[in-house]
């Protein structure tokens, strides 16, 4: 790969080379990237779900124990 790159310009190996990878690969970087942000947010709202689901289960749970109605 060394050999490949010999006596090219600086500019050819740090922005050429990658522009053209970001141009080919870019829809799968930011599939990738959409769908790690996607993944992250629906484990955001499923613990924000299920921390409001026992807040709500241990305030009537207490609230029914110190009735004594059972």
């Amino acid at each position: 790969m060394q050999e490949i790159f010999t006596g090219l310009p600086w500019w050819v190996k740090w922005i050429a080379v990658p522009v053209i990878a970001l141009v080919v690969f870019g829809g799968l970087i930011a599939s990738v990237v959409g769908f790690v942000i996607g993944l992250l947010f629906k484990v955001l709202v499923f613990v924000a779900l299920v921390g409001g689901l026992v807040y709500v289960v241990r305030k009537f749970t207490s609230k029914s124990s110190s009735d004594g109605d059972w």
